[in-house]
């Protein structure tokens, strides 16, 4: 990023109702579907400022509708869907070699929290424990980023709950 100006700052949010039929182990994957081959990676589209261009995630804030969750939680990004596993409440394969090629890193969050009866969030930022900033250059003919989310720890989220990933990037 060096050799590029930073244009501007940018969110993109997603949010998946996650299925949660069943407590989450840790290293469990969250997302919208536990059917076998159905889960989707959580798609950050258009965060960067056009196809092939780069980028810092300069902070990463997750927000579910479920009160009172402590887990910590880890987002894998890659500059493409990755084949590890997508599947909601299923085992975590990320990082699989296989995936290498398009991926960016990670961002490891802090224990989730709630300040009375909200939501339960978590912030990770540049001047936190989370790996930020995180450079990412695009894959040439796309402006998107593509995460796996996986809880660290065991929680019960409430079925259907809405889970949150705000991305804040300063673009290239």
């Amino acid at each position: 990023m060096a050799t590029e100006s930073i244009k501007r700052i940018k969110i993109v949010s997603v949010t998946k109702a996650l299925v949660a039929a069943s407590a989450y182990a840790a290293a469990d994957v969250l997302s919208e579907s536990a059917t076998n081959g159905v889960g989707t990676a959580w798609t950050f589209s258009a965060i960067a400022s056009g196809n092939g261009r780069s980028g810092e995630v300069t902070k990463a804030h997750v927000i579910s509708e479920t009160t009172a969750l402590t887990p910590r939680l880890v987002l894998y990004l890659f500059t493409a869907a990755p084949t590890c596993e997508l599947d909601d409440n299923a085992a975590n394969t990320a990082l699989l070699h296989a995936d290498q090629a398009n991926y960016v890193g990670r961002i490891d969050f802090p224990a989730m929290s709630e300040n009375g009866t909200g939501d339960s969030e978590a912030i990770a930022t540049e001047s936190t424990f989370g790996n930020l900033p995180l450079a990412f250059t695009c894959a040439a003919t796309a402006d998107d980023l593509f995460g796996v989310l996986v809880t660290m720890d065991a929680f019960t989220q409430v079925a259907t709950d809405d889970m949150i990933i705000k991305l804040t990037v300063r673009q290239a």
